[in-house]
Order: structure tokens, then C-alpha cells, then sequence
């Protein structure tokens, strides 16, 4: 009775918290090819107050690639914590519907018992020698065998029943621990991303309105040196492939919605982060991929760069922080960070990893 006991306050405390987590808060469209053809010149980068921009540069681009390997962990602890709440409301189904069946069991264990207690008294051979038809009273006696068999199916079942409930109840134990740990995970990541925003802030914040200025024809500098060194191996001329249909639909999705702003954490439909943009697009293409750039990368089929096509997903930078689309003669669409909104720019305007193939 003891653990009959404890197994249904168990239940009742998962579905508590099962309830509580239900209410709880061919051819692509292309940029023009982006190769310049004209040398940029070159612009000073310390200013008159003695600032070196390209450091500062440097710097604010390092504090949003901290910023952005923290939202993907954001993002990831995200997605564990959507799945173990739909496991744990699951496992609670599961534990009310073991309980009925259990209780059944019991109505009908206790109600074969009872059967049992009245037909009992006599011996079975007085109760034998007592019978005006002893075939009737041997032919009842088979009926009584059967129900003591039944009877002990009934308990067997039961038993299983039980066993079911305890390990439904530890399951639902688990998860929620690893729902728990996930939250904090979540949390040491929002962290992190605000931190290193506001860092990023507070330093374009002391910039005035020239250097400002000046830093960004730095970005744009440092952008187009980077795409024309990518363009200049030729590598262009060895991509040709062809969008497939739902790669088509994936670019529409993604060039659809640019000019709206990044933002960390966000899957639209009013602002996006990085793969948040390529992960809807593809969804909106009819086929779902992982939420985070990280994921893209460890779970979908690569390709080489030379043959790659409109709708693949290039993978940027050592850890697999950012991910764009690419569109086409060279060029993506993606969130780039915060304070930017979806743009198209060269493919190779940083670092490739590599390129993953949503529909291989």
C-alpha cells in the first residue's frame, strides 16, 4: 500500500508540473555580382582624438562573435527545454492512464475475491458428497479453477501496471531535471549575450559622430577585402548549381525578409537572428532543419563550396557561430548582428567553415 500510495502522489506532482509547462510563457533571387571594380581608398583609422579604429573594429567584432556563439547556446537550452516539456506532459498522460488502468484492475481483482470468499465453507469434498449433481458441482469446480487463474492473471497484470507507473514516474523525474538544468542554462546564456552587447554598446557609444563613420567604411572595407580575396581564387567560376524546388522557396523566405532587424533569440516574423532566419525559411519551404548554426552543421549533409547551390547554408567561423543563405553569384542573405538588419553581402565576407545542404 506504502508504494501504491507514493507512486499516486507522484503521478499527481508530475501532472501538476505537466500543467504548469502547458502554461507556461533554378533559378534564386540573386544580388548582382558582387565583385567591385574599383580599389578602395584607403581611410586613416586613427582619429584626432587618438582613437585606433581598426582596434575598435576588431574589438566590436569580437564581442559580437562572443555574443553570438552565447545565443546559440541560448537557442540550444531553448529547443531541449521545448522537447523535455513535451516529453514530461507525455509521461504524465501516460501515469493518469496506468492509474485508471490500475484501479480497474483492483475493482476487478477485489470482485473475483469476493466470488471466491462465497463459494468457500465447506470443503470441496463434503461440498462433493453434499451435491445432488456431482457432475454440476465438478463442472463448477473447473469454472472456480479458471477464475483462480484469471485471478492471478489480474494480479500479474497489476503488478506490470505498477512497475510501469514507478518508471513512468522516474522518467518524468529525469526530465524534469533536465528541464531544470536547461532553464539555468538559458539563463547563464542570456546572460552572457546582454553582457557582451552592452559591452559592444558602451564602446561605439564613446565614438563620435565622424568616427562612427569612419568605422563603418571600416566594416565595409574589411567586408570587401575579405570577398574579393574569396572571388579572386576562382572560386566562382566553379559554382553553377541549380536551386532545387524547395530551395527556391527557401530564398524567396529569406529574401523576403530583409531590412528587418536582428535579434537575438528570434524566429520572426518581425526580426530574426541568424539562424533563425535560415531555419524558418526552410520551414517555410516545407522542410524542417535544427534551430542553431551549430546544430545546421553537426546534423546536415555537407557539400563542397564549388558545389554549392541557392537555398545551401554556408556555416561561418571556427565554431559554427553564424550561418547565412546562399542566393546566388556569390552572394548570401543573412542576420548578421545585433543593430543590423537581414542584408545581402559576399559569400565570402568571412571566415567559411563549410556548406551544409538542407535537402540532400
Amino acid at each position: 500500500m506504502g508504494s501504491g500510495k507514493r507512486s499516486l502522489t507522484t503521478a499527481a506532482m508530475v501532472l501538476a508540473c505537466a500543467c504548469a509547462v502547458l502554461s507556461a510563457p533554378g533559378v534564386a533571387y540573386a544580388s548582382p555580382a558582387p565583385a567591385p571594380t574599383r580599389t578602395p581608398t584607403p581611410t586613416p583609422t586613427t582619429s584626432p582624438a587618438g582613437k585606433d579604429l581598426e582596434a575598435i573594429r576588431k574589438k566590436l567584432d569580437a564581442l559580437y562573435h562572443d555574443a553570438a556563439v552565447a545565443t546559440d547556446a541560448y537557442n540550444a537550452a531553448e529547443e531541449q527545454a521545448k522537447q523535455q516539456s513535451a516529453e514530461i506532459v507525455d509521461l504524465a498522460r501516460e501515469i493518469v492512464k496506468g492509474q485508471d488502468k490500475l484501479d480497474e484492475l483492483k475493482d476487478r481483482a477485489g470482485a473475483a475475491a469476493r466470488a471466491q470468499y462465497r463459494g468457500g465453507g465447506l470443503p470441496p469434498e463434503m461440498r462433493l458428497w453434499l451435491s445432488d449433481n456431482p457432475q454440476q458441482y465438478l463442472d463448477g469446480a473447473g469454472r472456480v479453477l479458471q477464475g483462480e487463474h484469471a485471478t492471478k492473471g489480474l494480479l500479474a497484470e497489476m503488478t506490470r501496471t505498477q512497475q510501469d507507473l514507478e518508471q513512468y514516474a522516474k522518467d518524468a523525474s529525469a526530465q524534469w531535471q533536465k528541464l531544470e538544468a536547461n532553464r539555468q542554462a538559458k539563463a547563464t546564456a542570456q546572460k552572457e549575450i546582454k553582457k557582451q552587447i552592452a559591452a559592444a554598446e558602451k564602446l561605439e557609444s564613446q565614438l563620435q559622430k565622424k568616427e562612427k563613420e569612419r568605422l563603418a567604411k571600416l566594416e565595409e572595407e574589411a567586408a570587401y577585402k575579405a570577398q574579393t580575396a574569396w572571388l579572386s581564387s576562382g572560386v566562382l567560376a566553379e559554382i553553377s548549381g541549380k536551386a532545387s524546388e524547395q530551395g527556391k522557396k527557401a530564398v524567396k523566405f529569406a529574401t523576403d525578409q530583409i531590412g528587418k532587424p536582428y535579434e537575438w533569440g528570434a524566429e520572426g516574423p518581425g526580426s530574426y537572428d541568424c539562424s533563425g532566419l535560415t531555419s524558418q525559411a526552410w520551414a517555410a519551404a516545407g522542410h524542417g532543419i535544427p534551430r542553431t548554426s551549430q546544430e545546421q552543421w553537426r546534423q546536415l549533409p555537407h557539400v563542397d563550396v564549388k558545389d554549392m547551390r541557392p537555398g545551401d547554408l554556408i556555416i561561418y567561423f571556427d565554431d559554427a557561430s553564424h550561418v547565412a543563405m546562399y542566393i546566388g553569384d556569390g552572394a548570401i542573405v543573412h542576420a548578421p548582428r545585433p543593430g543590423r538588419t537581414v542584408t545581402i553581402t559576399g559569400a565570402g565576407s568571412m571566415p567559411i567553415l563549410g556548406v551544409v545542404r538542407p535537402d540532400a
